[in-house]
């Protein structure tokens, strides 16, 4: 919700704003607003459309922003009364202005925000209790790499953002000890890394992010995280093949020794949230079991295990739907879950089936158990009981209700 927290913060001050979460609350359809705003991912495209049209029947004026109203703005303004493409912050008085005056267009394009003097967001405006935390800001926007199914970097126009560290260091002091950077990724400019984490060690915070393994290859890095209050790192792996790493152009993960760099963060008492995507036409079935192997080996403390989905503005998914391998175009299940194109080098039933058994084997109780134990001898206590174990169980009890829902509705993967 960070997102649509700088927006609020971006508003003209006549304009009184509300956020709703449907994650949290239900929308109220007979809510007084003038106008109703909805930022939404592919994969809630159809819920945000129907929400749309429900309050275009009220006579509400509709504005859509985020990342698929940006890649699919002529099929988003058949839903809506105008569509911001890019970052809304800098549009936002202009849109308002011209609501007022009864000019507002179909379409705004957005430059991308200057980071300087970013305004703090008003945290109040959330269901605070509704979260984990909300103790999140970012430090830097955007990536210059371009791996080909990811939809941010392409977002962000391939460029890498950083704020002051002077004002991220001023908001930081407002927060509470436990903080969550929600950067692409924070250490990609390593010498702004370097003076932000140097500059937090005063601050004795606790902060976990999102990074590229790249960090592992700087020793110095690694400290002074540590030294800041680092205490996991979400990181994308994607996969164990090399062929896999540069079809996609995640070269940076190609030069780096996976086993090595994982033993690196955790000497410095960082856990890892690894992230992994299957899929790839250069991967066969036996890659479920070969990655299983990798993260017991490597001692991984948490597991995001993903299919391949080719997102729409993303050169994944132009090369495979110029290919005619794309057979799902359902919006709704550009989820990670389903499997929505044709690998090369196993079924669909094969990358469904396999992604789950990858998963639950992961998560089994006793290997979570293990996990717990073996990381308590070099993670910090609090990383341990408050980050590990509540991830670890509650991804057990999403797959568990995913197996749920799929026997329910019966449903199978599509062969191929």
């Amino acid at each position: 919700m960070l997102a649509s927290l700088y927006v609020a913060a971006s508003m003209p001050s006549y304009v009184e704003t509300k956020i709703v979460d449907e994650d949290v609350e239900p929308v109220d359809f007979n809510d007084d607003a003038d106008i109703i705003g909805i930022s939404f991912m592919t994969y809630n495209a159809p819920r945000a459309y129907e929400i749309a049209d429900r309050f275009r029947a009220k006579g509400k004026t509709v504005i859509f922003g985020g990342y698929h109203p940006t890649f699919m703005p002529d099929e988003a303004i058949q839903h809506a009364d105008a569509v911001c493409i890019g970052e809304a912050e800098s549009n936002v008085p202009h849109m308002m202005k011209d609501y007022m005056n009864g000019r507002l267009k179909r379409f705004y394009r957005s430059p991308l925000v200057d980071l300087t003097g970013l305004p703090v967001p008003d945290r109040n405006l959330l269901r605070q209790r509704a979260y984990i935390t909300t103790n999140t800001l970012q430090a830097t926007r955007g990536c210059f790499n371009r791996c080909g199914f990811c939809s941010v970097a392409r977002f962000n126009q391939y460029k890498l953002r950083t704020r002051p560290v002077g004002e991220v260091v001023e908001e930081l002091k407002g927060l509470g000890r436990e903080v969550l950077f929600m950067d692409d990724n924070i250490a990609l400019d390593k010498e702004y890394a370097r003076e932000l984490f140097k500059a937090m060690i005063p601050l004795k915070k606790r902060w976990h992010s999102q990074c590229g393994i790249s960090i592992a290859e700087d020793e110095e890095l690694i400290r002074l995280a540590a030294q800041s209050g680092c205490r996991g790192l979400f990181i994308g792996f994607e996969s164990l093949s090399r062929q896999s790493l540069e079809s996609w152009r995640k070269l940076g993960n190609k030069r780096v020794d996976y086993l090595e760099a994982v033993k690196k963060l955790h000497g410095a008492g960082i856990g890892i949230f690894a992230g992994f995507i299957f899929g790839s036409d250069h991967e066969g079935p036996d890659v479920f079991a070969d990655t299983l192997d990798f993260l017991l080996e490597a001692n991984i403390e948490v597991l995001q295990a993903t299919r391949l989905t080719p997102f729409p503005g993303t050169p994944l998914f132009e090369q495979l739907d110029s290919e005619g391998r794309i057979f799902d175009k359902d919006w709704s299940h550009y989820d990670f879950f389903h499997v929505v194109h044709q690998p090369l080098n196993m079924s669909v039933r094969e990358l469904h089936n396999g992604t789950a058994w990858l998963q639950q084997q992961f998560y089994r109780y006793d290997r979570i158990i293990q996990r717990v134990r073996r990381a308590s001898g070099y993670l910090h206590t609090g990383t341990v009981l408050r980050a590990l174990l509540p991830l670890n169980l509650g991804y057990r009890h999403k797959l568990a209700a995913y197996t749920s829902l799929q026997k329910k509705l019966s449903f199978q993967p599509k062969a191929g």
